[in-house]
């Protein structure tokens, strides 16, 4: 199919719920996308954060290879060793406490068991989650999330849902009653503008749900695998929660969702209290196994915060040269820049001349390379966003 064709198709039979931005990928390959016709750009979307260890990364790729021979799907009625392996694997790099998992197929089915794991447990039923967070568009994860356009037309939202100021922790605790089952935090934001939260929210969070016997719960689902420079960000802090959510990453691009929590946690729920048919089947399984080797053998997590770190230097110079640029904020290598306009034309500048970008909120570009771009890769970036930032200076404040 040429590249008409294959827009003409999308068009015509895909639900219109995507915004499209005008490229038929082909081909990738470490941090870089091909078009249909061979354009080359470098990828700092990672497909929304999920190509972690690159696109096709020759490891991942002989693993998924190997498991499609062997055996293709597998429910949790049985047992697998490539689901085994994957256990395994992720439980030598997760927070030590987190010794069970729930595997479903995306981030959004990790937090919909999450919420259900706290309620059982609890036997409360109210969720606290913070103001310009994003979980998920299925009703539970929804109703967390704060974004008035992900929910018109949905409602009513789940009731029992609460939102409380990010990194307040006086309004968090003044939001707490006797039904208060759980608090839902992104240790980093990620959609709701690459927000970092104070140094020590994290650990005050802890305190407060120890103190009232509250479940306290990551959403890892951005922030994971490496992406912020420790293979989770809540690593940094030395915090670990009651329950972990992951997917993105996890297993390059996979559908996997994975659900982790404490032993006491996890025990609150039988046999038939919850399932996913396809959840944690043996090709995804295989990928993700693969996946974290790749980071602990090529010690990616911590050549993230090393180039995060340059490239935090070079946006700041900028920021004092442009008056286009308030701030650029983030870990590693999950970055936002925001704007004093909304950040459309930056991206479409940026797509035209061969790096892809997001945004995190209408006037917050979002950078979220893969963990082995680069350093040519980064200064070319550089460079273009540098141009991008020059133009719309000229446009916006010319001399």
């Amino acid at each position: 199919m040429n590249r008409n064709q294959i827009i003409d198709s999308e068009t015509k039979l895909m639900s219109n719920l995507y915004w499209k931005r005008g490229l038929v990928a082909s081909k990738g390959q470490g941090s870089l996308l091909w078009d249909l016709n061979g354009k080359e750009y470098i990828d700092c979307t990672s497909n929304y954060g999920v190509a972690i260890v690159g696109h096709c990364h020759p490891k991942v790729v002989e693993a998924v290879k190997l498991q499609t021979e062997q055996l293709m799907s597998c429910h949790g009625a049985y047992f697998n060793e490539a689901r085994s392996k994957f256990l395994e694997k992720l439980n030598k790099v997760a927070p030590k406490e987190l010794t069970r998992s729930f595997l479903s197929n995306s981030g959004t089915e990790a937090v919909e068991f999450a919420f259900k794991l706290a309620k059982k447990k609890t036997g409360k039923t109210e969720i606290i989650a913070m103001m310009n967070a994003f979980h998920g568009k299925s009703m539970g994860a929804l109703s967390a999330t704060w974004k008035k356009k992900y929910k018109e037309g949905f409602g009513p939202m789940l009731p029992g849902f609460k939102h409380a100021p990010y990194g307040n922790i006086q309004k968090i605790n003044e939001n707490i009653t006797s039904e208060t089952a759980a608090i839902i935090v992104e240790p980093i934001q990620g959609e709701g503008g690459i927000n970092v939260p104070p140094q020590d929210f994290l650990k005050q969070l802890r305190e407060i749900c120890d103190e009232k016997n509250i479940l306290l719960i990551f959403d890892e689902i951005q922030t994971g695998m490496g992406r912020t420079g420790k293979m989770f960000a809540c690593q940094h802090s030395g915090v670990t929660p009651d329950i972990m959510c992951i997917s993105k990453g996890v297993a390059s691009g996979l559908p996997l969702g994975v659900t982790m929590s404490k032993e006491e946690v996890m025990s609150a729920v039988g046999i038939g209290d919850h399932s996913s048919t396809f959840g944690g089947g043996p090709i995804q399984c295989a990928a993700g196994a693969a996946t974290i080797d790749v980071l602990v053998e090529e010690k990616l997590p911590e050549k993230a915060m090393i180039k995060g770190k340059y490239i935090f230097e070079k946006l700041h110079e900028m920021s004092t040269k442009y008056k286009t640029i308030r701030e650029s904020r983030g870990m590693g290598l999950m970055i936002g820049v925001e704007l004093r306009f909304e950040v459309i034309n930056i991206m479409n500048f940026c797509q035209e001349r061969g790096v892809l970008t997001l945004e995190a909120g209408r006037n917050i570009l979002r950078l979220l390379p893969s963990l082995v771009i680069t350093q040519n890769q980064i200064d070319k970036v550089l460079n273009v966003l540098n141009e991008s930032f020059e133009v719309e200076e000229s446009e916006r404040f010319p001399r």
